[in-house]
């Protein structure tokens, strides 16, 4: 698949792409599939995430398609969605949406996805590069800001996930 493959949202969302891809504006846009230190990160933030989801009451999905406007889906690698939501597409803004850098990944498309994100209503966005070890936080009124102290954290829920959880010494 070419980065400027057109179809209808219908057939995208009709279809299974192997990696799953974006649909921004009648395009299918590649998504950068991780590699080994990408997913392990994505693991062990699934991992952390999952074991609160009762405590918090969400749910914790990897690469769910989330539908950030009329024309656009997005696909997250991880998001939290409320835990009785349903949507097979996710129609409603999730609590989270967490970005995996990897290698192959350009700042500026990064962060037109996270723009993304937050214009359809996600409070809050988390991008993790498991090659520097660095992590960013992003809201509709903050700009992507460094975690400084080694913390991640969400307000709603109110998650603090310490760097050193994700990335152990390895």
């Amino acid at each position: 698949m070419g980065a400027t493959t057109r179809v209808s949202l219908e057939e995208y969302l009709n279809t299974g792409y192997e990696p799953d891809c974006d649909y921004v504006d009648g395009v299918l846009e590649e998504r950068n599939v991780g590699r080994k230190r990408h997913s392990r990160t994505q693991k062990r933030l699934l991992l952390w995430l999952a074991a609160r989801e009762q405590q918090y009451g969400y749910e914790v999905l990897p690469e769910q398609r989330v539908k950030v406007a009329a024309g656009r889906v997005r696909v997250p690698d991880i998001c939290l969605v409320a835990a009785n939501d349903d949507d097979e597409v996710q129609e409603q803004a999730p609590l989270l949406g967490i970005e995996v850098w990897s290698p192959e990944d350009r700042m500026k498309r990064v962060e037109a996805r996270l723009k993304d994100f937050l214009g359809a209503g996600v409070p809050m966005v988390w991008l993790v590069d498991p090659y520097s070890k660095q992590a960013w936080t992003m809201t509709a009124r903050t700009p992507l800001t460094k975690v400084e102290d080694g913390v991640l954290r969400c307000e709603r829920p109110a998650l603090e996930i310490p760097l050193r959880e994700i990335w152990p010494e390895e």
